[in-house]
């Protein structure tokens, strides 16, 4: 962390930015699950992208591949953000994007192919959410279960 940036406010923090990104890069993958349907090339598709929540997952959003891209590619031709945030709520919008990806996977495997454009676009929705306006409705769902005590603070 450089002098320019700002004190994160845990030693959990992150760049806002880098979820937005990889919820972008994300989007572009599901758009292309869509366009696929329900064939094989979509399910191997839908596979990835779930495979890519899970490593969210389990590394926190800044620790995927779209992370990865972020820092190395994106992050250096841009200032400081102004503020950091919490990693938790986008590490659990991973988990739910792992949900409803896997979900399709699971069908489109047991013969439904029709889940798997279906699971894409719920998905899609979300991540075009995150990545246009910044709203991360997994993060929201966070806020909201951590105010109900279902997610208790770390």
């Amino acid at each position: 962390m450089t002098a320019a940036e700002p004190t994160p406010k845990t030693p959990g923090s992150i760049d806002p930015r880098g979820p937005r990104v990889g919820a972008g890069i994300t989007a572009v993958l599901l758009a292309v699950v869509i366009a696929l349907g329900g064939t094989p090339a979509g399910l191997i598709l839908l596979t990835i992208v779930a495979l890519s929540f899970l490593l969210g997952t389990i590394r926190g959003a800044e620790g995927t591949w779209q992370g990865w891209v972020y820092r190395t590619l994106v992050r250096p031709r841009l200032g400081a953000p102004a503020e950091l945030e919490d990693r938790r709520p986008p590490r659990f919008a991973q988990l739910i994007g792992l949900i409803v990806a896997a979900v399709g996977v699971v069908l489109g495997v047991a013969g439904l192919l029709t889940a798997v454009p279906i699971a894409a676009a719920v998905a899609l929705i979300a991540a075009l959410l995150n990545a246009v306006f910044g709203l991360c409705l997994g993060c929201e769902l966070y806020l909201v279960l951590r105010r109900w005590s279902v997610i208790r603070a770390a």
